[in-house]
């Protein structure tokens, strides 16, 4: 599996942006596909996930009642909507692909390139 996320940018606090992790291979429709981000100076740190076909979902506290994972199977696409954004939400921003529904980094074997987000005003 190969993933290439997009969407990153420069944006306000309290703005929006929604970012894609577009895949290429076989039965990504199977695989658990999470969010992860990575600041500055810290670890990468997870965002949230998503199952692959019960879409059930996990969010870090930091995510959670401000930003949306979806999935769009039929494109093989994962969506990171992001509301409300702050500046620590500043960070590079990497989609990666798993087949256990975990936040554990070390569970995802396939990773995209990154893409970053900027809050600022």
């Amino acid at each position: 599996v190969q993933l290439q996320a997009s969407g990153g940018g420069l944006v306000q606090p309290g703005g929006s942006l929604r970012l894609s992790c577009a895949a290429s291979g076989p039965a990504f429709h199977s695989y658990v596909v999470a969010w992860f981000r990575q600041a500055p100076g810290k670890e990468r740190e997870f965002v949230a996930n998503i199952a692959g076909v019960v879409r059930g979902t996990i969010y870090a506290d930091s995510a959670k009642d401000r930003f949306t994972i979806s999935r769009d199977n039929a494109k093989d696409t994962v969506y990171l909507q992001m509301n409300d954004v702050k500046p620590d939400d500043t960070a590079v921003y990497y989609c990666a692909a798993g087949v256990v529904f975990t936040k554990r980094i070390n569970a995802y074997s396939y990773w995209g390139q990154g893409t970053l987000v900027t809050v600022s005003s």
